[in-house]
C-alpha cells in the first residue's frame, strides 16, 4: 500500500514514446512542476497531452512543447503560449480545442468508466458540426479537421455526444498526500487535478507534504488513493518554488509632501 517512490525521475521512468498523458493544473497554478521537468529529462517524445492548457513559453508543459516532445494537445485554452501558436499554425502540432467544462467532464467520465455522455455545450457550433482545424498544412490550409458529432434531443434540448478520456499516465500536484495516495489539493489547484488523476491508468502525484495514513480526516480527502499509483514527495524548497503566470499589482499611492 505504500505508494511513495524515491524520485520524480523514478516515477516517470516508464513513460514511453507515444504515450497519452493527462496533466493537472490551470495556467501555472497547481501544475506538477517537477514531474514535468523529470519527463523532459527522461526523453519521452511523440506524446499526446490532455490538459486545460499547455503551460507558457519556458514553463510547465511549455518545456516539453519547446523541446518538440508533444505531438498532440487536447486543451481548452492556449492563449499564453506563443510557441504553441507557432507550432499549431505551422502544422507541427495537432490541437483539439474543447470547451473547458466539457474537457473536465470528459476526464471525470473516463475515470468513472463512462464511455460517453451528452451535453448541450457546443450544439450549433463547429464542436458539433465538425470542421475545427486539428492540424494545418505547411501552406496554411487545413490538413485535418474535426468530424461531426452525434446530436440528439432530450427534453426539448439538443445535446451533442462527447466521448470520455482516459490516458496512459496522469501527472498531478497536491498540497498534502499520504502513503496510500489519498490527496488534498489547495484552493484553485483543485480545479483540474482531481479529474485528471481519475483519468490516468497510472497516476503520479507530487505532494508538497507527506503525512502517514490516517492523518488526513476522511472528510477532508479530495481524491481517494484508489486513483493514485505513485507518490513523489517534494523537498521544502521544491514545494515553495512556484512561478506566477501574470503578476498584477496596484501602483503605490504617491507619498504626501
Amino acid at each position: 500500500m505504500d505508494k511513495v517512490v524515491g524520485s520524480a525521475a523514478d516515477a516517470v521512468a516508464d513513460v514511453a514514446d507515444g504515450a497519452t498523458l493527462a496533466v493537472g493544473g490551470f495556467g501555472l497554478a497547481g501544475i506538477p512542476w517537477f514531474l514535468i521537468e523529470a519527463l523532459l529529462e527522461q526523453g519521452a517524445t511523440d506524446l499526446s497531452v490532455v490538459s486545460n492548457n499547455c503551460g507558457v513559453d519556458g514553463a510547465g508543459l511549455g518545456l516539453l512543447l519547446g523541446a518538440h516532445r508533444i505531438a498532440r494537445v487536447t486543451a481548452s485554452y492556449v492563449g499564453e503560449n506563443k510557441e504553441f501558436a507557432r507550432q499549431y499554425l505551422a502544422g507541427e502540432l495537432d490541437v483539439e480545442l474543447t470547451p473547458q467544462g466539457t474537457l473536465a467532464e470528459k476526464l471525470r467520465a473516463g475515470g468513472a468508466g463512462i464511455p460517453a455522455f451528452y451535453t448541450p455545450t457546443g450544439v450549433g457550433t463547429q464542436i458539433a458540426e465538425g470542421g475545427l482545424p486539428w492540424r494545418y498544412a505547411a501552406d496554411g490550409s487545413v490538413a485535418l479537421a474535426s468530424p461531426a458529432k452525434e446530436v440528439r434531443e432530450f427534453g426539448g434540448r439538443r445535446c451533442v455526444l462527447e466521448e470520455s478520456i482516459t490516458t496512459d499516465f496522469a501527472l498531478v500536484r497536491a498540497a498534502v498526500g499520504d502513503r496510500h495516495g489519498n490527496l488534498v489539493f489547495h484552493s484553485s489547484a483543485r480545479n483540474f487535478n482531481p479529474v485528471v488523476a481519475m483519468a490516468g491508468r497510472t497516476t503520479v502525484a507530487e505532494v508538497e507534504r507527506l503525512v502517514e495514513p490516517g492523518q488526513i480526516d476522511p472528510d477532508q480527502v479530495h481524491l481517494p488513493g484508489v486513483y493514485v499509483q505513485r507518490v513523489v514527495v517534494l523537498t521544502p524548497e521544491q514545494a515553495t518554488a512556484k512561478r506566477i503566470e501574470k503578476r498584477t499589482v496596484t501602483p503605490a499611492a504617491p507619498k504626501e509632501a
